[in-house]
């Protein structure tokens, strides 16, 4: 996909002719809430108002349950052939692509990143993770059982029926598609719940879906806030997944609710503080320290997997933070339509009034701050943090164990490899780690020894939709990407048959 060139005049000027969609799309069209509740939709860029999004509740839901189940159980999708399930899922992969500028542009005013990264990065990622499982429909076969000669036992893959993806704010085009893509192309009928800091592009690519020919009730978009439709999704008793990217608070959240109607499916991949441990024998420190930097302040330090924990080896850490705070000083927060903003706003205030108050919070508990920690260009009306450095961080303060979700990063010191893994594994979560180390058998030793889902080795957050993403522990379970995310929105039939 082309990468963008347009200016920042030319993106004002797009976004002045933009018809922003702002209701739910149900049963094929777009309907106002039941109730004709709204929420204003406001830009972190400036503060100004987007769109009026209609507020779903539970009616909402219902509604769109049943057009969900109806398309399901007739099989309009969930029983067609997958040749034809890839070539509209293709197709769709190729609309979004076609519609990438205005996808950016919708992104980018709805959550704040830099204009290039939702361009160049985001929508390009996922039109390519749907045109991935549009691809991978007609080539994972079922399975016959060795049985021996008097039996025939096939082993069917069958969708769960109807599945709720409820995602995030940081990547809410990235996000959706990885649950789309897998949920859609195995049959099942799919509902999409976006956060509602960041509903506009859900909300426009239900009518790119409907161009593409996924039939009516197969994909639709509820936007509304997490105690209402959220929940309502979560308590459904016809919902029979919740595919979930988001906080572990609220991954608990979506277990109880399971528990306490249907026993839907759940799958979670929930919050993160990786640690990014740089041993004494790495051998560009340059690269670590470039890595380190934008690990934790790329996207605003809003990312799940963010190494906002850096262990740094006590024999190299002074010249190694030279290093790393010679590359923040170079990033710093402006208007993400500038086509060379190196990263935006908060999502809201909210959001950022949270991270201001952990800054205070490191500070407080004697912390040392040596980098940033402030709150800039508020003249613009947005809302903005430049990036910030802890040092002399224990593991056991609340900068270390929380997770921020914005650009702070929390630097802790240790003295020998047993050391780093005890930290690194000294946290609730385990989502994502990094390792810099030219010893081949450390990299193996350690890269085993650390408690997280993916585990990189000189190098910072890198892979492709081949490669599974999910955490341990509190972080969640159940995979995004690569073909094994597939086997969680299916579920197996075994048909036995007695030969005579």
């Amino acid at each position: 996909m082309p990468t963008t060139t347009r200016s920042r005049d030319e993106w004002l000027a797009m976004a002045g002719d933009l018809d922003v969609r702002s209701q739910a799309f149900i049963d094929g069209a777009y309907v106002g809430a039941t109730d004709g509740a709204t929420f204003e939709k406001t830009s972190p860029i400036d503060g100004r108002v987007l769109a009026k999004v209609a507020s779903c509740d539970a009616p909402d839901v219902d509604r769109a349950v049943a057009a969900a189940r109806k398309a399901f159980d007739a099989g309009v999708w969930s029983r067609s052939a997958p040749k034809k399930r890839k070539a509209i899922l293709l197709k769709f992969a190729g609309l979004i692509r076609q519609h990438a500028d205005e996808l950016a542009l919708l992104e980018t005013l709805d959550m704040g990143k830099p204009i290039r990264e939702s361009r160049n990065t985001d929508i390009p990622l996922a039109a390519d993770c749907i045109q991935y499982y549009a691809e991978a429909v007609d080539k994972v076969y079922d399975e016959i059982a060795p049985t021996g000669p008097n039996a025939l036992t096939m082993i069917y893959r069958e969708p769960l029926g109807v599945v709720a993806a409820v995602v995030p704010w940081n990547f809410p085009m990235l996000m959706s598609s990885w649950k789309l893509g897998p949920s859609l192309a195995t049959g099942n009928s799919v509902i999409l719940k976006p956060a509602e800091q960041s509903p506009l592009t859900a909300i426009r690519i239900a009518e790119l879906a409907a161009e593409a020919g996924i039939p009516q009730g197969v994909f639709q978009v509820v936007p509304g806030f997490g105690e209402t439709a959220g929940q309502a999704l979560g308590r459904h008793m016809d919902v029979d997944m919740v595919a979930f990217t988001g906080s572990t608070e609220v991954g608990k959240y979506f277990l109880r609710y399971a528990g306490e109607s249907n026993m839907k499916r759940i799958s979670l991949e929930c919050g993160g503080k990786t640690p990014h441990v740089i041993m004494p024998d790495a051998g560009d420190l340059d690269a670590a320290a470039e890595a380190a930097a934008w690990g934790i302040f790329y996207n605003q330090g809003e990312v799940c997997n963010a190494g906002s924990r850096l262990l740094v080896h006590d024999s190299i850490k002074d010249d190694f933070m030279a290093k790393v705070l010679d590359v923040a000083r170079t990033i710093r927060p402006g208007d993400p339509l500038e086509p060379d903003a190196q990263i935006g706003a908060m999502v809201d205030e909210t959001q950022m009034r949270r991270v201001l108050g952990y800054i205070d919070k490191g500070r407080e508990e004697g912390a040392d701050l040596i980098l940033g920690g402030e709150r800039v260009r508020a003249d613009s009306g947005g809302f903005y943090i430049e990036p910030t450095v802890f040092d002399h961080v224990r593991n056991d303060m609340t900068i270390a164990q929380e997770e921020i979700f914005g650009p702070v990063l929390a630097t802790i010191s240790f003295g020998d490899e047993q050391e780093a893994v005890r930290i690194a594994n000294d946290t609730i979560y385990g989502l994502t780690a990094a390792i810099w180390t030219d010893d081949l058998n450390r990299a193996h030793r350690m890269s085993r020894a650390i408690r997280a889902g993916i585990v990189w080795v000189n190098c910072f957050d890198h892979g492709d939709m081949s490669s599974p993403f999910g955490g341990f522990k509190q972080s969640g379970f159940g995979r995004d990407k690569s073909l094994h995310a597939m086997e969680k929105y299916t579920d197996h039939k075994a048909v036995w048959i007695r030969l005579r």
